[in-house]
């Protein structure tokens, strides 16, 4: 039996929902376990007036109407309580009476969400099924013209560069006339992206830091992380697993106090420094931490009062061009730490990012460039900033690296590629596809949260309520009857096991090319499509 509420003018028919409610009244105990942990309160305890018409026993007797009451669950219809498909009612449900069924894309709640003049926010991906890296396939496979390699059994360097890698006169000639020389990390290409300490819970920050320290120091697998806005624990910052994390700086400064305090304490410099000023999920656009999320901890690492909204602006204030941003952010944050970690900037795909690269070729305190595509999530955004602006990964990188090998420096400035990579959980052949393409390394976010806590976010709107701090999986949440749901230590786990898994389907890959020493950065000649426009716009074999 399906429980159904009256229409009235503030709610919607549950039909016009994208996610409805099927409850089985025959095998319902009414235990309220589902009720109790749906993250956004869509399912309440009903209770219901059912009329049973009797027949009439005999031929001059007429029919009657008895009326019963039950209780039961039933589907809120008003459009701020609807259902975002998550299932935890059916995981709770001892008896499987309860689960959410999308049964067609309805748009009537996207009309309807919109209200009291404040737009809809997201967290998530955009919500469209489609992938031009997955329909890459890898095409040049040694046979008889080159050494075949065993992926199982032979020796791979799977390791980059972060930092401007010089030519051994071009380094002598920078220490003669600077008294330094560009700093270099041999790391690990897959890079766990920058998200926050606020914007994941303790638990789910604890157990990624947890897992890439034991890759490091157990597996011999040199994995980075990086914090994202918002600074770290002030315990990370002294300890010496500092040298296992990117610091994010973005145009917020949230959490940079506690850190500039802690430069003279700190007894490992970190990895690298990454400056954002874009990101894939809302380009153009600053962070976003909403007040849901910002408890008192949050508060005092970031240096604010506790339950307000943290909007980053736009842009780095004081900075207006691409040169000065490159003079003062760049070189200032190579002083901080004697010019020892590699800076380097994070930009939002675009038309624009090939003159962003151009003045970084041009400076030598740049140590790279990271770019995220359009694909990339998870922070709070716009509708239309998630679905309708940014440029895709492929053709952007594509275009960045061909610069790079007009000036000569695709040796030199390692690119960092983001945005949709494992999409539909091919992480290793997305990758492996952006590198061929001219990436060094790559960097995730969201299938992280999928593979090392099981996140349920989906790119047809299934949950995407990161923002908000309801994530029913506690990854995402700083309520701690949430978050206390997730164990740090097999989130670890799980994070280790997803690298390893990596690990070997990448070699798989870069095994039939006959690469051991190193990867195969900008091989294009390995890559073919079946679509002959994304051919051409890659240069790279059209095949069918």
């Amino acid at each position: 039996m399906l429980a159904e509420r009256p229409i009235t003018p503030a709610t919607l028919s549950r039909k016009d929902l994208p996610w409805q409610i099927k409850w089985d009244i025959n095998t319902c105990t009414k235990c309220g376990r589902c009720t109790s942990v749906c993250p956004v309160n869509a399912i309440e305890l009903g209770v219901f007036r059912k009329r049973d018409v009797k027949p009439p026993m005999g031929l001059s007797a007429k029919p009657t109407t008895e009326f019963s009451t039950f209780y039961g669950i039933r589907q809120r219809t008003d459009p701020a309580y609807a259902c975002i498909g998550c299932a935890m009612c059916n995981m709770v449900c001892p008896n499987n009476a309860i689960e959410p069924s999308r049964q067609y894309d309805s748009t009537t709640l996207q009309f309807q969400n919109n209200r009291g003049g404040q737009p809809r926010t997201r967290g998530g991906r955009r919500n469209n099924s489609e992938s031009l890296l997955d329909q890459i396939k890898f095409i040049r496979i040694s046979m008889l013209t080159d050494p075949a390699l065993d992926a199982g059994r032979h020796e791979f360097d799977v390791r980059t560069l972060l930092g401007r890698v010089l030519s051994p006169e071009a380094e002598i000639k920078c220490f003669r006339e600077n008294g330094w020389k560009p700093p270099v990390r041999e790391i690990y290409p897959l890079v766990i992206g920058g998200m926050s300490f606020g914007a994941l819970s303790p638990n789910m920050w604890e157990g990624l830091q947890m897992g890439v320290a034991y890759l490091n120091e157990e597996m011999n697998m040199p994995v980075r992380i990086c914090t994202g806005e918002g600074g770290c624990p002030p315990r990370l910052l002294r300890s010496r697993f500092l040298k296992y994390v990117i610091l994010q700086i973005a145009s917020g400064y949230f959490g940079w106090d506690e850190i500039i305090h802690a430069i003279p304490e700190m007894k490992e410099d970190p990895c690298a420094i990454e400056i954002k000023y874009g990101q894939g999920a809302k380009p153009g656009d600053g962070g976003l931490l909403m007040w849901y999320k910002v408890n008192k901890l949050i508060a005092a690492i970031r240096g604010v009062p506790s339950g307000v909204s943290l909007p980053s602006p736009p842009t780095h204030q004081t900075k207006y061009s691409i040169e000065e941003a490159v003079a003062k952010m760049i070189q200032s944050m190579s002083m901080a730490w004697g010019f020892r970690v590699p800076v380097y900037p994070k930009i939002s795909a675009s038309s624009t990012s090939l003159a962003v690269l151009n003045n970084l070729v041009r400076n030598p305190y740049a140590a790279g460039l990271a770019i995220d595509g359009e694909d990339g999530g998870t922070g709070a955004a716009y509708n239309v900033s998630m679905n309708h602006m940014g440029h895709p990964i492929a053709s952007n990188l594509r275009d960045c690296y061909k610069a790079l090998c007009v000036a000569g420096a695709q040796n030199e400035i390692p690119l960092i590629a983001g945005g949709g990579i494992g999409k539909h959980g091919n992480l290793a052949a997305n990758a492996a596809a952006l590198i061929m393409l001219g990436a060094s390394m790559v960097q995730i976010g969201k299938y992280v949260m999928q593979a090392g806590a099981g996140c349920l976010g989906s790119e047809k709107d299934r949950c995407n309520v990161c923002n908000i701090g309801v994530c029913p999986k506690g990854i995402t949440s700083q309520d701690p009857r949430v978050y206390r749901r997730l164990d740090p230590e097999k989130v670890a786990e799980r994070v280790v096991d997803f690298y390893l898994s990596f690990d070997t389907e990448l070699r798989k890959v870069i095994a039939p090319l006959g690469r051991s020493t190193s990867l195969p950065v900008g091989m294009s000649d390995a890559l073919g499509i079946s679509d002959k426009d994304a051919a051409d716009r890659l240069d790279i074999k059209y095949v069918i």
